[in-house]
């Protein structure tokens, strides 16, 4: 099934684009813990464990408030949902930044910003599912998620820069006001935009589980579901590991080496969302899932055991993991759009947002207790704590592949 285009006074690129920049400005937050977790770790005296917690509750709170948004996006609009999230997601977004100092207040801090962060994610693939002809609708989520990945990389290069030569004090207040921009730009943006409501909580609800009954449907939630174990551990942990290489590289000082690794996870993240969700228009939605899915798990099971090799050759796979990691983002929330009812949509995202974001969420603190447990971040740092740790990972891209070849065959959509 597909969505119509709903009639718009606002250009229909000036929405879409607006959409994005407002993607981006929100992305800039997503990934300070991130960047700045070293530092962050040494000021708090945390274990990998402990830190792994906070971006677990993070994951969780995100995940509830993807299931929320998901769900009442339905009765209430896709647009209201998302400017409510926005603006809530701006004040807690300044909350964590100007609070956050310790490891309990950040836990308790960045679990609020993942509870209404989430909330602009799943209303705003359903506003493009709404506004875009399913010819054209890989490319659209593409270029929606590629504006999150170039945010992503703005997050880390800056929260990286600023926490060795400022204080992690620092790249959190900068990156936090990344949510206010974004508030600031949707309001606007989506002033033309029709707030399209469905229909009632029970015929919701009846669709929400209903579609599980569809095999492709009920593949694409499966896939969906490890692909975040993959991608989301992938996320927390990969430029910690940079971070770990790149030290004794003698390659010019913190800024440069956060520049390196954003650019090696999500700059190459950036370019697999244009690139895929076209892709996915062209080729086909399952031959893009399987492609991606071989190639990310072959990344997790191989570059946990790299360090100490080249540097260059562990930025080519850092890069490339990205690129796999995050090319069937796109691909997976288009066909969702094209196999579910549009006015069950919500509620069929809020399932498939609980199991996906809740397996992501616990996936980094599965990997720092395996990094505990092998040896931990304060250990001689060889490749057996890393390369266990990242294998747990591709499990989960091992999974997203076996779903994806078990897809029917689909054709590519002509304009």
């Amino acid at each position: 099934m597909t969505t119509a285009a709903i009639p718009s006074s606002a250009p229909s690129s000036t929405w879409l684009v607006l959409l994005c920049a407002s993607r981006f400005a929100t992305s800039l937050s997503f990934m300070v813990y991130a960047g700045a977790l070293v530092p962050a770790m040494q000021a708090w005296g945390m274990s990998a464990g402990e830190a792994g917690s906070i971006q677990t509750a993070f994951n969780i709170g995100y995940a509830l408030s993807l299931v929320g948004s998901s769900w009442f996006a339905d009765s209430l609009g896709a647009k209201r949902v998302f400017l409510w999230a926005s603006w809530a997601t701006a004040l807690t977004g300044l909350a964590f930044a100007f609070f956050a100092r310790s490891a309990e207040s950040g836990l308790l801090l960045f679990a609020l910003m993942g509870l209404t962060q989430g909330g602009t994610y799943a209303p705003s693939i359903m506003l493009v599912a709404q506004g875009v002809p399913t010819a054209r609708r890989g490319a659209a989520v593409g270029w929606l998620l590629a504006a999150g990945s170039l945010g992503y990389f703005a997050s880390i290069a800056l929260a990286a820069w600023l926490a060795e030569r400022f204080g992690y004090e620092a790249a959190f207040i900068a990156c936090g006001m990344g949510p206010l921009l974004a508030a600031l730009l949707a309001t606007p943006g989506l002033r033309g935009r029709v707030n399209l409501v469905a229909g009632g909580g029970a015929r919701r609800l009846r669709g929400a589980f209903r579609f599980l009954a569809d095999r492709r449907s009920f593949l694409l939630t499966a896939g969906y579901t490890t692909h975040c174990w993959e991608l989301l551990g992938m996320w927390a942990w990969l430029p910690a590991f940079l971070t770990a290489s790149l030290s004794g590289s003698g390659d010019g000082g913190a800024g440069v080496r956060g520049l390196w690794i954003a650019a090696a996870i999500h700059l190459s993240g950036f370019l697999s969302s244009l690139l895929m969700g076209r892709a996915s228009d062209r080729l086909g939605r399952r031959a893009v899932l399987v492609a991606m899915g071989l190639l990310g798990a072959a990344c997790s099971f191989t570059i946990g055991w790299m360090d100490g090799m080249p540097l260059v050759l562990v930025l080519a796979v850092a890069a490339l993991y990205g690129f796999s990691a995050l090319g069937d983002s796109p691909v997976l929330s288009t066909a969702m759009t094209e196999s579910v009812e549009p006015g069950s949509l919500g509620a069929a995202l809020a399932v498939r947002s609980i199991l996906g974001f809740g397996a992501g969420g616990a996936a980094p603190l599965a990997v720092g207790l395996v990094l505990d447990q092998a040896g931990g971040m304060g250990g001689p740092m060889g490749g057996s704590p890393w390369g266990w740790g990242f294998a747990l990972l591709g499990v989960g891209g091992g999974l997203a592949t076996v779903c994806a070849l078990l897809l029917p065959a689909d054709r590519p959509h002509r304009s």
